[in-house]
């Protein structure tokens, strides 16, 4: 059964330097309130690895972790349609509001996509749609478990250009 399901609000501070961008939440994401909250996604784990955030943290201190290192998090889509949790069953997409994002967090230079859906729906439905700074952007390799082509170090590898960004 194809339901409409909705993301959820951006964490980021004022002075986020870099905003990382998945597609949508996930099943278990939406069902626990959480973003990656699917205890196989790599995504907790491999910022743990690059700011020292501990990885089994309670949640909030997971997000405060994140904001510290200058990091923000969002997802591209606002809403769309979708049965289950894999990015190739969305439909009816609905966009965030990045125009608003951006004057609200000038800081942001650098945007990290979370796989392919999430930069495919970006500039798809965003770029030249939205009034948006001069960014930098840059594809990487989806956290989520249903990517098993890599494994965790080569999905690590990739993610450290985040800390090559600058200051996290």
């Amino acid at each position: 059964m194809t339901t409409r399901i909705c993301s959820f609000a951006p964490v980021a501070r004022p002075d986020a330097r870099v905003l990382v961008l998945g597609s949508m939440p996930g099943k278990r994401s939406l069902e626990q309130g959480e973003y990656y909250a699917h205890p196989q996604n790599a995504f907790w784990k491999i910022m743990a690895t690059l700011t020292g955030a501990p990885a089994v943290a309670p949640y909030p201190q997971r997000l405060e972790s994140l904001q510290a290192a200058g990091i923000a998090l969002w997802d591209v889509l606002a809403s769309c349609e979708r049965h289950g949790s894999l990015d190739a069953d969305i439909s009816a997409e609905s966009v965030n509001d990045f125009s608003l994002f951006f004057c609200e967090h000038a800081g942001i230079a650098r945007v990290f996509f979370n796989g392919a859906k999430a930069a495919q729906s970006f500039h798809k439905f965003v770029l030249g749609r939205q009034d948006l700074p001069p960014l930098i952007y840059t594809r990487l390799p989806s956290t989520s478990p249903a990517h098993a082509g890599l494994d965790f170090a080569a999905k690590l590898a990739a993610w450290r250009v985040i800390m090559d960004s600058g200051p996290v």
